[in-house]
């Protein structure tokens, strides 16, 4: 390990998001070799043992992570007048899960870990938990994400091996795309990354018109049976 910042070295190991580790370094809720450090820019040593304290374990236990079935014209985040966001969807009456829908304090608080466009539904995760946000959208985050594709017209072999590897956005090689023909008009995309539209801009450059498109699994979680509009809360026994 080398010498970095206390809150990027606890958000390193897992433990919590860089913005929840300077929260509890304020409130003197990390120790490091037996000792509370409340210095933001406290730096780690190799060999340093460092802790959260209990209070902080059990806040982070409480934070929750909804599994949503975005519909057709909701936005993920950030909407503009005369748009719904995604998070508003999270209340008692859309809730598909088992027993009595939970109550969640601080709705707000629910960022989606993620992007899924406007035109576009399925499977949008929301999380209160900056350790799920990483993994999803870390800059290091590596999860598959599955999407049904709906097109329009004949695609070809030569325009889906394109779509496989090759492809350039914003200057940028994309990574290797898993992409196969499903039926006449769907194909199957599997990608290891989340650029803005990226599938829809990857059929452009292509040839191919999109028609729908739906988001159906993240890692190891599945959209399932999960109605159009209903949320429930990840199973404890789900993994990304």
């Amino acid at each position: 390990m080398s010498i970095e910042r206390l809150s990027k070295h606890l958000s390193g190991q897992g433990l919590c998001s860089r913005r929840e580790a300077d929260r509890y370094i304020e409130q003197g809720l990390v120790r490091v070799n037996g000792e509370v450090v409340r210095e933001a820019y406290y730096r780690v040593q190799p060999g340093d043992h460092v802790v959260l304290d209990d209070a902080a374990r059990a806040h982070q236990e409480r934070r929750l992570t909804v599994l949503l079935n975005k519909p057709l014209g909701i936005v993920s985040s950030q909407p503009e007048p005369g748009q719904r966001s995604a998070a508003t969807l999270i209340e008692p009456a859309s809730y598909a899960g088992t027993g009595k829908a939970p109550r969640i304090t601080g709705r707000d608080a629910l960022a989606p870990a993620g992007r899924l466009d406007v035109n576009s539904t399925g499977l949008l995760v929301l999380t209160q938990d900056g350790r799920v946000a990483r993994r999803l959208i870390g800059n290091d985050a590596t999860i598959e994400k599955e999407y049904l594709v709906r097109v329009t017209g004949t695609v070809s072999d030569a325009q889906l091996e394109r779509l496989r590897h090759g492809l350039s956005l914003d200057g940028r090689v994309l990574k290797r795309a898993r992409v196969e023909r499903l039926n006449q008009d769907q194909l199957r995309f599997v990608l290891v990354e989340g650029r803005k539209r990226q599938i829809r801009r990857m059929c452009e450059l292509v040839g191919i018109e999109v028609a729908a498109l739906k988001r159906v699994r993240i890692g190891g979680v599945k959209l399932g049976r999960l109605p159009t509009g209903k949320w429930r809360l990840l199973d404890a026994s789900e993994r990304f």
